[in-house]
């Protein structure tokens, strides 16, 4: 394929995708306060693990929809809040439309950690109206679950600028000659680890940071060769982590769901579903 995001296509050519396939993947983001990262950095590695996954299944994204629930970072007066409600009515029509153009099969997928709460509950109200299962792949439960090896120390810098490069977008990431390296602070919401700990990542209960430093501690990045290194080093645990998600298996066990909900859930209790 010429492109294998969807808004770059022709007309034609993503009639001629659909008329052989019906999948695509849909990468969810955000555009909050990010250390010295570009706001929409969560919103870029998500797009460009999608990307890669489309390469190994043959099928096709849906990138530009960066503005959801951002979470506690209203302290940077970047960060973009949109509720959460209002993110699950927004995707729910994209899922409608995509399924009215003929996309069966549809992978949502999110690098950020709230994005559940707004995922999970618009893939469930989907299926209950339509009948089609449409997956929600929480990239932070996936890395944590499948390749926690790949991240030392829970180090996610690279893979942020490996994304921006896998995106055509390397220079985006700034450089920092002159900033002097600043010491960890100790997060300023770290006495309410339990209560927040209560429910998964951060559905427990409301809350902002009380400080700019509590999210996302970005390293100094000085010159464009650390960049680069950092960037080369980004996208071989991305490759490394889509190779273990094994996209072929997950979307082969969507249509072994469906099949199952067709030929065995709705012909035997069909009336009432």
């Amino acid at each position: 394929m010429r492109t294998r995001i969807f808004s770059r296509l022709t007309n034609k050519e993503a009639e001629d995708y659909l008329r052989e396939r019906s999948t695509i993947i849909v990468p969810v983001g955000t555009v909050e306060m990010h250390g010295d990262f570009p706001l929409d950095c969560e919103t870029v590695v998500s797009e460009a693990i999608a990307l890669k996954m489309a390469e190994k299944t043959d099928s096709v994204i849906l990138n530009n929809l960066p503005y959801f629930y951002a979470g506690a970072t209203l302290a940077g007066r970047g960060t973009v809040q949109v509720s959460i409600r209002e993110g699950i009515d927004y995707l729910y029509a994209v899922a409608k439309s995509l399924l009215r153009q003929g996309f069966k099969k549809q992978v949502y997928i999110s690098f950020h950690g709230p994005a559940h709460m707004t995922l999970s509950p618009m893939v469930r109200d989907f299926f209950d109206e339509t009948k089609t299962p449409i997956l929600y792949l929480d990239l932070i439960m996936a890395v944590f679950k499948h390749a926690r090896e790949l991240i030392p120390e829970g180090n996610f810098y690279d893979i942020y600028v490996g994304a921006y490069d896998i995106m055509g977008r390397l220079e985006d990431v700034p450089l920092m000659p002159e900033k002097p390296e600043q010491e960890k602070k100790e997060s300023s919401v770290k006495a309410f680890q339990d209560l927040f700990s209560r429910a998964y990542q951060s559905a427990a209960v409301g809350y902002y940071f009380g400080e700019k430093t509590d999210h996302a501690q970005t390293p100094v990045i000085r010159t464009k060769e650390e960049r680069q290194q950092m960037a080369d080093r980004g996208k071989k645990i991305i490759d490394d982590l889509v190779e273990k998600l094994d996209m072929p298996s997950v979307l082969n066990q969507l249509d072994d769901l469906s099949a199952f909900q067709n030929n065995h859930v709705f012909t035997k209790y069909g009336e009432w579903l």
